[in-house]
């Protein structure tokens, strides 16, 4: 069984239902076991389950939140070279345009030598069905690309 790992952190709640919305779509059809863990909860264990990865977080001063930061972090050092390639996506629930934030996960990924397998998700503003809609399509998107090995 594969596993997918929602790492988040959501101050207003707006970023939370987008995370909810991932794993219900997860959820649905699939048999990936998916957990939904806040970014200061998440840690090396965590990280080492997963065979694949989303990272949900606000877009802060036009960056990821600090507690996103945080685990990037506390995990990096641990698991370097134990986590090459691993799948990963984004969320970001956005007051400006979310560039800021998606530029910043990039990079650290990049040091993770994670692989970014789908289009980003960036809400701005206030949450309709429709983008809570399009996140339960990522994580069908994403569950179904872990279960048939396609990443």
């Amino acid at each position: 069984m594969k596993h997918l790992l929602i790492i988040y952190h959501s101050q207003s709640g707006n970023t939370a239902q987008l995370a909810q919305a991932v794993m219900r779509g997860c959820q649905r059809e699939t048999e990936v076991e998916t957990r939904l863990c806040k970014a200061f909860d998440a840690g090396l264990k965590e990280l080492l389950w997963a065979d694949g990865l989303l990272f949900g977080t606000p877009e802060n001063f036009g960056t990821m939140s600090g507690a996103l930061k945080d685990f990037f972090d506390r995990t990096f050092y641990e698991v370097e070279g134990r986590v090459d390639g691993k799948p990963y996506c984004m969320l970001v629930g956005a007051g400006n345009d979310g560039t800021g934030a998606l530029t910043a996960i990039r990079r650290i990924c990049n040091g993770y030598n994670f692989k970014e397998v789908q289009q980003p998700i960036v809400v701005v503003g206030d949450l309709e069905d429709q983008q809570l809609q399009t996140c339960r399509e990522l994580g069908m998107a994403m569950a179904a690309g872990l279960e048939a090995g396609i990443f």
